[in-house]
Formats: structure tokens, C-alpha cells, sequence
């Protein structure tokens, strides 16, 4: 199972694949982080796709092309915002993952790549959300070979070893 499943450190927008994960706000219209970094790498014509949506419910997803990204498309997730654990964060995070793979499996996406949702400014604590992100990528994927990979993308060095050894604790 972790053969599909990579994790490294890289720039989510420089991604040439079928679909990127945007960690986005429930307007869809643009935000910080990897959001923001998102909308300005695929242009304008991203933000005038994602008005037509009607915003996104926190760990549900939506899909919208990639414009002037090399990945093909993006689905929208929203995360939680972390309020210490107590307001079904954990179970709204995971929903995110899956319901991100969701939509790329009913448009017939075979590589996707996910950045730490809700580890910015959410303040998703990073070890805990990279044992949600795998163990949901891990347990969907089980059930789903068309997927040739999925890759966990981290913004810097502690994300990258959370989500490393979050994956090496997954039988292989």
C-alpha cells in the first residue's frame, strides 16, 4: 500500500499531474498559504470557476479545472480549524482526505497531490494531522487501484518528518 503513497517537500503548484488538493476556505475565492499560492500560480480564471460554486462545507470538496497550473485540475477541500480537539476537528479532517479522493475518482483522476490540510494558519497540530491524512489515504486507496499515486506534499522540514513517519507506521 505505501508503494502508492509518497511523501516529499516540494511546491504544490509545480505539480505536473492530474489533480493538486487546495486547502481552501469554504468561500473557494481565494485565501493565504497554499490556497493563495494556488489561485496566484493558476490565474485568474481559477477564482471566476470557483464563484460558480457556491463555497464548500468544511471536509467536503469540490473540483475545478487547473487553468494556468500543469496539474489538470483542483479540488477544493475545506479542513477545520483547530480548536483543541474537541469540536469533531479530527473526524472533519479526515473527511476532507476522503472526500477529496471521492471527487477525484468520479473524474478520473489517477495521481493527486495533497498538501498538509489545516496545518497553516487552521493550526492543525502537524503530527496528528498527518496520522489522519495517511491512515484516510491509506485505508481509500485499499479499495481503489486505479489510483497510481498519491502524494503528501509538505511545506517544510517538520511536516515532512510527521508525515514520513506517520506513512512508515502503515503496514506495507
Amino acid at each position: 500500500m505505501p508503494d502508492r503513497i509518497q511523501v516529499f517537500e516540494a511546491d504544490i503548484t509545480t505539480l505536473a499531474i492530474d489533480a493538486i488538493v487546495n486547502a481552501a476556505n469554504s468561500s473557494l475565492l481565494g485565501g493565504g498559504g497554499v490556497d493563495g499560492a494556488i489561485h496566484r500560480a493558476a490565474g485568474p480564471e481559477l477564482l471566476e470557476e470557483c464563484r460558480t460554486l457556491g463555497g464548500c462545507d468544511t471536509g467536503d470538496a469540490k473540483i475545478t479545472g487547473g487553468h494556468n497550473l500543469p496539474a489538470t485540475h483542483v479540488i477544493h477541500t475545506v479542513g477545520p480549524v483547530w480548536h483543541g480537539g474537541d469540536s469533531n476537528e479530527d473526524a472533519l479532517l479526515a473527511s476532507a482526505y476522503r472526500r477529496s479522493l471521492e471527487v477525484a475518482t468520479a473524474n478520473g483522476v489517477r495521481t493527486i497531490a495533497f498538501p498538509a490540510i489545516s496545518t497553516g494558519v487552521y493550526g492543525f497540530p502537524v503530527d496528528r494531522a498527518a496520522r489522519i491524512a495517511v491512515r484516510e489515504v491509506a485505508a481509500y486507496l485499499e479499495g481503489h487501484p486505479e489510483f497510481e499515486h498519491v502524494q503528501l506534499v509538505c511545506f517544510n522540514e517538520q511536516a515532512l518528518s510527521e508525515f514520513t513517519s506517520a506513512l512508515s507506521e502503515i503496514p506495507g
